[in-house]
C-alpha cells in the first residue's frame, strides 16, 4: 500500500475504527478490494464485501472502555479514524450534548496517540483521521484551499479541531504519520445499505419519497460541496498510498463546486418524483429551528487540487447521479420484506 506499507511486510495491516459506519463501510469495502489485513473495528459487527482480496478481520469493541483501543490497533501499520459521538437519529449536532461527545471525538484520538507512545513500533504507524471541512467556521469565505484560520463555532468542529492539532504534533514528534481529510458535506448513493445515511440529502429523499414538504431554512441560499461517500471513501485509501507525502497537516476534500441547498432540495424533490410518478413535493421556507448553529448559512466549497496534486484523487459521481441511485436504493429497502 505504497508509502503506508511496512517493510518486509508483505500484507499491511490496516485497522478501521468506526468501520460500520456510512463511512467506515465505503472505507472498509475499499479495502477489501486490495492485497492487506483490514481490522474493521465497530460497537456493532461491520458489514464484509463478499469475496475479498484483502483478509478481513471484523472486530466489535466499545472503545472508551480500558484497553480496548490498545487491543484493537496491536501491530498496525496503519489507523484509519473515523469513530464520531452520535446518539440515534441525530448526528454530528450530538456533539453539543457535553463530556461523552468530547470523550469520543478527542480523547479518542489522544488516546491512540498515548498508545502509539507507549508501545513505539520501528516505523511510526500512518493515521488518517477524518476531520470537516466545517472546522474552519467563519475563519474562511468562497472556495476554501485549507490555508485559512480556523474560527470553529460547534461543539464538533471544536473537538475535531483539537484532535487534528493532537496528530500533528504527534507527527511532529515522531509519533505517528498523521494527516486529517477534511470532509465536506457526504451524499451516499446506497451501495451500501441506505439506513446508514443520516446526511441532510438521505433525510430529504426520505421524506420527498414518502410525499412530505421539504423545510428549508435561512432560505437555503447557503452553498456546500456534496461529494459521494464512494468518492470520500477513495480519498481515504488514497491517503494511505501517500502518507508521508500527506503527513503533518490536514488536506480538504471536495468537488470545488457548490450547491445551494435550495437547489439540492429542488434536485432532490425531481428525483423523487421521477421515482414515485407523482408530482415533486413542496420545498417550503420556515425559521430555524432550535438545533441550528451559525454555520447552517455558511458557504463551505473547497478546492480539492492540492489533495489531487499529490494523490491523483478527484470526485467521480456527479451529484444527480448519485441521487439517482440512492433514490432507487431507498425505494428498494422500503419494499424489501422486514424479518
Amino acid at each position: 500500500m505504497g508509502e503506508a506499507v511496512t517493510e518486509g511486510v508483505s500484507r499491511p495491516l490496516v485497522v478501521v475504527l468506526g468501520a460500520s459506519g456510512l463511512l467506515g463501510t465505503a472505507v472498509t469495502r475499499e479495502l477489501a478490494a486490495r492485497p492487506v489485513r483490514v481490522r474493521a473495528v465497530a460497537r456493532r459487527p461491520a458489514t464484509v464485501p463478499p469475496d475479498p482480496v484483502a483478509e478481513v478481520e471484523v472486530c466489535t469493541a466499545d472503545l472508551t472502555d480500558p484497553g480496548e483501543l490498545a487491543r484493537v490497533v496491536a501491530g498496525a501499520d496503519a489507523v484509519v479514524h473515523l469513530v464520531a459521538y452520535i446518539t440515534g437519529a441525530r448526528t454530528w449536532r450530538a456533539a453539543d450534548e457535553g463530556d461523552a461527545a468530547e470523550r469520543v471525538n478527542t480523547g479518542l484520538v489522544r488516546d491512540l496517540i498515548g498508545v502509539f507512545r507507549q508501545h513505539r513500533p520501528a516505523r511510526p504507524p500512518v493515521v488518517v483521521f477524518a476531520g470537516s471541512t466545517s472546522q474552519v467556521g467563519t475563519g474562511g469565505a468562497g472556495t476554501l484551499d485549507g490555508t485559512e484560520q480556523d474560527v470553529p463555532q460547534t461543539a464538533y468542529d471544536r473537538q475535531k479541531a483539537a484532535a487534528e492539532l493532537a496528530l500533528e504534533a504527534a507527527t511532529a514528534a515522531g509519533v505517528v504519520r498523521a494527516t486529517t481529510l477534511r470532509l465536506p458535506t457526504l451524499v451516499s448513493r446506497g451501495t451500501d445499505d441506505p439506513s446508514l445515511d443520516r446526511g441532510v440529502a438521505a433525510t430529504m429523499m426520505r421524506r420527498a419519497l414518502a410525499g412530505e414538504p421539504l423545510s428549508l431554512w435561512y432560505g437555503g441560499t447557503a452553498r456546500r460541496d456534496l461529494v459521494c461517500v464512494d468518492d470520500a471513501a477513495r480519498a481515504f485509501v488514497a491517503a494511505l498510498d501517500h502518507a508521508d507525502r500527506l503527513a503533518g497537516r490536514h488536506w480538504l476534500l471536495g468537488s470545488g463546486a457548490g450547491t445551494s441547498i435550495a437547489e439540492l432540495f429542488g434536485l432532490v424533490a425531481r428525483v423523487a418524483a421521477e421515482h414515485t410518478g407523482k408530482p415533486p413535493v413542496e420545498i417550503t421556507p420556515v425559521g430555524a429551528p432550535g438545533g441550528a448553529v451559525p454555520t447552517d448559512a455558511v458557504d463551505f466549497v473547497g478546492d480539492p487540487a492540492p489533495f489531487h496534486d499529490i494523490t491523483g484523487w478527484s470526485a467521480r459521481v456527479p451529484l444527480r447521479a448519485a441521487l439517482e441511485d440512492l433514490a432507487a436504493a431507498l425505494t428498494r429497502d422500503a419494499s424489501a420484506p422486514r424479518p
